[in-house]
C-alpha cells in the first residue's frame, strides 16, 4: 500500500502505519482520506492481527489539523472537512482490529483526538498534549468533546478545553490519557510488542471485547450488559473458543485461527 503521506508497513501480523509529514505531521483532508483508506483494507486483511499508529520524525506525533488548509475555508468547506475527519475518526475507533497509537512527540488538537480513538496509547516521556483550539477562536470538531471527559471526566476535560494548556507525559498518564510512558527510543519497541502479544490472542473474542467495551460507554448499564452478552455469544460460538478452552484443559499453548 503506497500513499503520498503515510508509510504502511506489515510484518508479523502487526502493520505499522506513519503519518509522514514532517516535521509536525498535520493532519489534512489527503491525510483523512488516505487513513481511511488503509483502515478499509487492514480491516479485511485477516494476516493483520494489530495496528499500530504513529507519526514521522522525534518532534510530533501530529501536532493538529492543518491551519493552512483550514484557514482558506468557508463554513461550507470548514464543514465538509470536519465530516470526513468525524467519519475517519470514528472508523479507526471502531476497527476491527486493536490500535496502539505511539505517541513520539506532540500529540495537540486533532492529533490528541487521533490518540483518543486508538485503543491504547504509548507516550514518548517528552511528548506534549493539549486542545488549544479555544484559543484560536474555535473548539475541537473531531470528538474531543466527546470522548475526553469519558477518559477524565467532566471538570477535568473542561480545565483542559477551556484553557487548552500544554501538559506533560505524566499528567497524561495520571489522567489516563496514555496507558504507559517510555524513553523516546521505546515508543515503536513498546508498541510493537505490546501489538506481537494482542497479535496472539484470539482475534474474534479482542474484536467482541472492543466492541462491547466501546458500545456499552455510550449507553445505560442495562442495555450495556445487552450488548455485552451478544458479544458474549458471538465469541463463545467461535472455533478459538474451543481451541482455547482445550488449550487450558491440556496444558498447552493455544494456537488461534482467527475463527
Amino acid at each position: 500500500m503506497i500513499y503520498k503521506s503515510l508509510l504502511v508497513e506489515v510484518e508479523n501480523n502487526i502493520a505499522t502505519i506513519t503519518i509522514n509529514r514532517p516535521p509536525v505531521n498535520p493532519l489534512n483532508t489527503q491525510v483523512f482520506n488516505e487513513l481511511s483508506d488503509v483502515f478499509s483494507k487492514l480491516d479485511e486483511e485477516d494476516d493483520v492481527r494489530a495496528i499500530v499508529l504513529t507519526g514521522s520524525g522525534e518532534k510530533a506525533f501530529v501536532a493538529g489539523a492543518d491551519i493552512s488548509e483550514m484557514a482558506g475555508l468557508d463554513l461550507v468547506g470548514i464543514n465538509k472537512m470536519n465530516k470526513v475527519s468525524r467519519s475517519v475518526f470514528t472508523q479507526i475507533e471502531n476497527s476491527t482490529k486493536p490500535v496502539i497509537a505511539a505517541l513520539n512527540g506532540m500529540a495537540l488538537g486533532g492529533g490528541l483526538e487521533l490518540a483518543l480513538v486508538c485503543d491504547l496509547r504509548i507516550s514518548t516521556e517528552k511528548a506534549k498534549f493539549a486542545f488549544p483550539e479555544v484559543g484560536l477562536g474555535i473548539i475541537p470538531g473531531g470528538g474531543g468533546t466527546q470522548r475526553l471527559p469519558k477518559i477524565v471526566g467532566q471538570g477535568i476535560a473542561k480545565e483542559l478545553l477551556y484553557f487548552g494548556e500544554m501538559f506533560d507525559a505524566v499528567r497524561a498518564l495520571e489522567l489516563g490519557i496514555v496507558n504507559k510512558v517510555v524513553p523516546a527510543e521505546e515508543v515503536i519497541p513498546v508498541a510493537k510488542e505490546w501489538a506481537k502479544k494482542l497479535a496472539q490472542k484470539p482475534p474474534v473474542a479482542l474484536q467482541m471485547v472492543k466492541q462491547a467495551v466501546n458500545a456499552g460507554s455510550n449507553t445505560d448499564i442495562e442495555s450495556g450488559l445487552i450488548i455485552e452478552a451478544a458479544c458474549f455469544g458471538n465469541a463463545f460460538s467461535t472455533e478459538d473458543r474451543k481451541e482455547g478452552l482445550n488449550a487450558f484443559v491440556e496444558k498447552r499453548k493455544p494456537v488461534y485461527i482467527g475463527r
